[in-house]
């Protein structure tokens, strides 16, 4: 180590799974952070989305962190406040809430070659330096709200899922649902008893599987603390039927047509009228869109209350919602489950690196990263959720736990070599970028419109292989992909 010279510093922007993964890995291995979150506590997407049967369509036992396995889930498929709270005790748990500061929102940051730091601006007008930015505002973390004419002309109550209206009672209400993504399936059977009348606006129907929900009981809660091991093996076996999946949707289609017939399988069973399951029959491949898990959606789209509308939306106006067959259907409430802007990363910051270029200009023709973490011309930055690191199958949180592993293998390469900056080289990050795009645009992602593309039809979410692959790509630094600048 160069003499005198101090441990590495990090900004960490989130506070999500993916914030507390960096945070928590840092701060073990004894390195100085700032955690910088816009909302007023911990949580990212599952403090934010409090709709109605918000929750978690991967097993507790995967969907947490490795290190910090919980034998107090309630149930197999744990709801968002059970999520929250165990964020919220990992947080405290692991001194992150001592490096933290809510209701600080990162509108710039940029980087300075000449001291190998970075200058983060806020909207509380400092400025705050360090030497390596972690980015960890995710894919979900910006409702999406879609581009119909006339949205803001209805005279009624309408709102985004992520932003649910806890204010306004939806008993006797008529209400359109616009969207059928993982969302809408989880509030649909929640507030379908309770209105008058459900529309829900189709563009494509979803694969659904069956969701294997089960609450624990004393003797399991009793079990996992007792002995971990049992817990280790739900979380086992989650693992490899998600592994199995995502073989499913890209390199053994006889898998992908098991999963297809199970879905279809769920389908006629829950469905009995012939119309309305040719309705909510998908027409793309599967796993071009994510497959959901639901037990409760289906049947509840069969009740007396419910219109499935196909027809594409034309306009919004005042009194409703009107396709483009002509017909006005006249509702109380609007309520969008039109998901996130998953391709827009780390909008609306700015962000500057060598030579004051944006990040907006490297990202033209949609994002891209070395791994999905580092950016040519953007040295010391790591992103957590980064490009093409989302999933179709299995569970982001260890995904973002390889990230974090490796963004403290980049700080350890900065305290041993002394001041200076790691910056991965161009051409790595060409050659691993042409790889994925050439697997995604070869794989089911291509084969229908999803949120999974940008605008040029740019694959930018997805990761096109297994998380075991993903793993083992970022196990070890390389510093050879690298060019370290004192």
């Amino acid at each position: 180590m160069a003499t005198g010279y101090r441990k590495p510093t990090a900004v960490i922007i989130g506070s999500g799974f993916g914030g507390l993964a960096a945070a928590i890995e840092l701060g073990r291995a004894g390195y100085e952070y700032t955690l910088l979150e816009k909302g007023t506590d911990v949580g990212g997407v599952w403090r934010e989305n409090t709709y109605p049967g918000a929750g978690c369509d991967i097993p507790s036992p995967l969907y947490s962190f490795s290190f910090e396995p919980n034998p107090e889930w309630p149930k197999r498929f744990s709801m968002q406040p059970d999520i929250l709270q165990y964020l919220q005790r990992a947080a405290t748990k692991y001194g992150v809430r001592g490096r933290a500061r809510f209701g600080v929102e990162v509108t710039a940051a940029q980087f300075d070659a000449a001291t190998g730091r970075w200058r983060v601006q806020t909207n509380t007008g400092e400025s705050i330096e360090a030497d390596v930015l972690v980015p960890a505002v995710g894919q979900l973390s910006r409702p999406a709200m879609p581009k119909i004419p006339g949205l803001d002309s209805f005279e009624g109550n309408s709102f985004h899922s992520a932003r649910w209206d806890h204010s306004r009672d939806l008993t006797g209400d008529r209400v359109a649902v616009v969207g059928t993504g993982a969302s809408a399936i989880q509030f649909v059977p929640q507030i379908q008893p309770k209105v008058s009348k459900l529309t829900l606006f189709q563009r494509s129907a979803p694969f659904i599987l069956p969701r294997p929900d089960r609450s624990y009981t004393r003797a399991h809660h009793a079990a996992f603390r007792r002995f971990p091991v049992t817990q280790l093996i739900g979380r086992g076996t989650v693992w490899a039927l998600a592994e199995a999946m995502t073989l499913g949707f890209t390199t053994v289609p006889a898998l992908g047509k098991v999963i297809r017939q199970v879905c279809l399988s769920h389908l006629r069973l829950t469905v009995r009228d012939k119309g309305l399951r040719k309705k909510l029959t998908p027409d793309y491949a599967i796993g071009c869109k994510r497959v959901l898990f639901s037990s409760n959606y289906l049947p509840s789209l069969s009740k007396p209350n419910v219109q499935i509308v196909d027809e594409g939306i034309a306009e919004i106006t005042p009194r409703g919602v009107k396709t483009v067959d002509g017909v006005e259907h006249e509702v109380d409430t609007i309520i969008y489950g039109t998901g996130f802007t998953a391709t827009e990363f780390l909008a609306p910051m700015k962000i500057l690196g060598l030579d004051g270029r944006e990040l907006t200009e490297f990202w033209k023709d949609g994002a891209r990263a070395y791994l999905g973490m580092t950016v040519p011309g953007f040295p010391n930055m790591f992103l957590m959720y980064g490009p093409n690191t989302n999933l179709s199958a299995g569970s982001i949180v260890y995904m973002q736990e390889c990230q974090a592993a490796y963004l403290r293998q980049g700080m350890r390469r900065l305290e041993v070599s002394g001041p200076g900056y790691l910056d991965v080289r161009a051409e790595v990050e060409e050659r691993f970028d042409s790889e994925i795009q050439g697997r995604v645009q070869g794989g089911v992602w291509t084969r229908c419109n999803n949120s999974n593309k940008n605008a040029s039809g740019r694959v930018t979410a997805n990761w096109p292989g297994r998380v075991t692959e993903y793993r083992d790509r970022t196990e070890t630094l390389d510093v050879n992909d690298y060019r370290y600048v004192p």
